[in-house]
């Protein structure tokens, strides 16, 4: 195999990889933190790790697009809370977790499982057990918000007069 399709070889499975962690930390940066901290309880060997950054909470300005593609403007700012972690086991992967608001427990425990889920003899383990149901409860209460909506839904329309 030329260096050239190695590199865009790797390149692709870089990309699903990306894929599947962005997945990943924005489902944990949107669960419950109860629902994190059962799930960290349930594990059956929790590992030791360190605190490369420990959490911190600050804020970060939210921009948006005029009509959702034209000029950038500053929305305003939201607070964030942030964790950078490292397990101690063989491995040695870093996780990393944002999340909104002011909950810095909730930040420290997404980046452990953003870290665990990078190993793969507990990557299986969190998709069966937090990511999906988490995903799946996610989508129906995002369902339940749609459907309330389209309630709501009003139609205009203009009638023609007979009178020209």
């Amino acid at each position: 195999m030329s260096p050239i399709a190695q590199t865009e070889t790797l390149s692709a499975g870089q990309a699903a990889g990306q894929a599947a962690r962005k997945r990943r930390l924005a489902l944990l940066a949107r669960a419950e933190r109860a629902r994190l901290e059962t799930a960290w309880a349930e594990l059956p060997q929790r590992p030791g790790y360190r605190m490369l950054k420990p959490a911190e909470t600050g804020l970060v300005m939210l921009r948006g697009r005029a009509g959702g593609v034209g000029q950038r403007f500053n929305l305003g700012e939201m607070t964030v809370s942030r964790c950078v972690v490292v397990l101690d086991d063989e491995g040695a992967s870093m996780g990393v977790g944002y999340v909104q608001g002011r909950d810095r427990r909730k930040a420290e425990l997404v980046a452990l499982f953003d870290a665990l889920a990078q190993q793969d003899h507990h990557a299986a383990q969190i998709e069966r057990d937090l990511l999906a149901p988490l995903e799946q409860h996610l989508n129906r209460q995002r369902a339940v918000r749609a459907a309330k909506v389209a309630a709501t839904k009003v139609d205009f329309f203009t009638m023609v007069r007979g009178e020209d």
